[in-house]
């Protein structure tokens, strides 16, 4: 499947890959916005699957990092997300919302959590249960950072995920920087063959980490214990993170920190494609979209164990396998995907 050819963006250059069908309704054509992470990219495979194949679209994916494609959809230069991780960025989200430049079509996936994970042999040796548990010199030791020497190392999110800076901040904030340092492994791929690879030599892991993900079916991580999460607290921590973000590490005050909350992921499109009648099909279509947690998990597993890293069968092997989908749709919509599989 063409559309499934991407190339990724960095914060300084936006580049769009083009991606046309040879069906006849040619005017149909949806700018998909993708991430460097997986469960983002099973969703955008199974939508521009169903897109190209039961609605005959043209489909353009681009994907990157979390602030270039969020600042692109916020330009109208994305048609649709279709994982948001809203609460990671909450004000500029909202910003958009209320100037107009992005339309929320509900809930993608119900459940996902996120947080700082310590490997479960490690924590059950040591006791780690929480952030504070890990603020000693040995414990510190025992993730020994190569590049850092007297600090251990947390392996945190990529640079150029919102996530990295908040846990920056949750760094000095919890007093984790004296000890460790928020390492970016540069990419999702290093963030898993990270984690991963610990665990395959019996190395200790302190690492952030999320779910849904495959991943997380195949090692077993203890999530560390954090301040309860606070509406109030994380919008001014957010404060902070947007201006770390926009001046630099040195732009860091005094906050507070609390956990990461529970979050449902949702969807969006940009106002200018949402508000094209000829468009109101597709984003029915989006709107209607919504798996659980447990199904994604499951597509993410198959995409990590038995289609080497092929989007496409992943999502054909979701589209065989479920009939749920078949609900997003008309029935003639339904049809066409059926018959291409």
């Amino acid at each position: 499947m063409k559309f499934l050819k991407k190339i990724c963006l960095s914060i300084a250059f936006l580049a769009v890959t083009t991606l046309g069908t040879t069906s006849a309704n040619a005017a149909c054509k949806v700018h998909l916005g993708d991430f460097d992470w997986d469960s983002a990219n099973v969703h955008t495979a199974i939508v521009g699957y169903i897109l190209e194949k039961g609605y005959g679209c043209n489909v353009e994916v681009t994907k990157g990092s979390t602030s270039p494609i969020m600042a692109a959809h916020y330009d109208q230069q994305l048609d649709i997300i279709t994982e948001v991780w809203r609460d990671n960025i909450v004000q500029m989200h909202e910003e958009a919302v209320a100037k107009g430049q992005i339309v929320e079509l509900g809930v993608n996936t119900p459940s996902s959590t996120q947080g700082f994970y310590v490997d479960k042999p490690t924590a059950d040796k040591y006791g780690l249960v929480s952030v504070e548990d890990m603020m000693k010199p040995e414990i510190a030791k025992l993730f020994a950072d190569p590049e850092a020497p007297g600090k251990g190392r947390m392996t945190s999110c990529i640079s150029g995920w919102t996530c990295y800076t908040i846990n920056l901040v949750k760094h000095k904030v919890y007093g984790l920087d004296k000890y460790y340092t928020n390492f970016d492994p540069g990419s999702g791929g290093a963030l898993d063959a990270a984690i991963a690879g610990a665990f395959k030599k019996g190395k200790p892991v302190f690492s952030y980490y999320w779910t849904p993900t495959g991943l997380m079916g195949k090692v077993d991580l203890v999530q560390l214990k954090e301040p309860a999460y606070d509406n109030a607290c994380w919008t001014k921590m957010m404060a902070v993170v947007e201006k770390i973000k926009a001046d630099g590490p040195d732009a860091y005050t005094d906050t507070c920190a609390s956990a990461y909350v529970d979050m449902a992921l949702t969807k969006s499109a940009s106002t200018t494609f949402a508000n094209k009648p000829e468009n109101k099909p597709i984003i029915d279509f989006i709107k209607a979209y919504t798996l659980p947690t447990a199904e994604v998990n499951k597509s993410l597993a198959f995409y990590m164990d038995e289609s080497g890293g092929d989007m496409e069968a992943t999502a054909k092997n979701f589209l065989k396998g479920s009939s749920s989908w078949t609900k997003w749709v008309p029935a003639d919509v339904a049809k066409k995907v059926k018959a291409s599989l």
